[in-house]
């Protein structure tokens, strides 16, 4: 017999839906029956617009999810953005943009989340991290701060709302998406330079959106009943391989 996953009857809200990461996230767990309510900033089929860092539009958006279906099962807390400055260059303004939308956001939609959570019962929270918070680079703070700082707030829900609400990290590495195509396109040669970050990878390749979704169908199931607290490094061997200078 093949090994399924079905989610049929699930309500899934995920964050960051229109494109990326969040548009796979949002497309595996349809594709594994769940009914999915997903927002972004940007407007997109299938989405509410919402601005994540801002609370009142948050609380709006949850509400009427969860008034809409009567429980909430899943939250993949996905929106985000790099702010990559360096600790010498980030201006306080940047510095506090960066916590509330890649940090206190995730913490404020959990919040809203957690009576429709407790509600449906067996739920989980998958909070969308980054290998930026396991090593990183010169000039990435201070979005590895927050990044790293989100690997607490997992193990804190996971403790203190267990065990209605099991929560989880993702930290997915370099995912093939069009913002990283941005990035490769500024350098002078965007093929040579995304050839040159594919051979830092052990597994040869980047990983794909659809990847990440189907990491948080399996984390929404009953098979991973047992995993919470605890933030999943994804990221094709990456941080295991010592990178050579020059």
């Amino acid at each position: 017999m093949a090994f399924t996953i079905d989610l049929t009857g699930k309500v899934a809200v995920v964050t960051g839906a229109a494109s990326g990461i969040g548009a796979g996230i949002a497309a595996a767990l349809r594709q594994a029956g769940a009914i999915v309510e997903g927002c972004d900033i940007t407007p997109g089929a299938g989405i509410t617009v919402t601005d994540i860092t801002d609370d009142a539009a948050t609380t709006a958006f949850i509400q009427q999810a969860g008034a809409r279906h009567g429980k909430i099962d899943i939250l993949v807390s996905c929106a985000g953005a790099n702010v990559f400055k360096g600790a010498a260059d980030c201006t306080p303004a940047e510095w506090e943009g960066n916590l509330q939308l890649n940090l206190t956001a995730h913490w404020n939609l959990a919040l809203q989340c957690k009576t429709f959570l407790e509600a449906a019962g067996s739920s989980v929270i998958i909070i969308i991290s980054s290998n930026h918070a396991f090593a990183t680079i010169p000039g990435c703070f201070p979005y590895n701060i927050a990044k790293t700082a989100l690997t607490g707030l997992v193990r804190s829900l996971a403790i203190e709302w267990s065990p209605a609400i099991r929560t989880i990290g993702l930290a997915p590495g370099f995912i093939d998406t069009p913002g990283n195509q941005q990035w490769f396109n500024s350098f002078p040669d965007p093929e040579a330079e995304r050839n040159r970050t594919i051979a830092m990878h052990p597994v040869k390749q980047l990983g794909t959106p659809a990847e990440i979704g189907a990491w948080c169908v399996f984390m929404s199931s009953e098979h991973a009943a047992f995993a919470s607290g605890t933030t999943y490094l994804i990221d094709g061997g990456r941080s295991a391989l010592l990178q050579e200078e020059g």
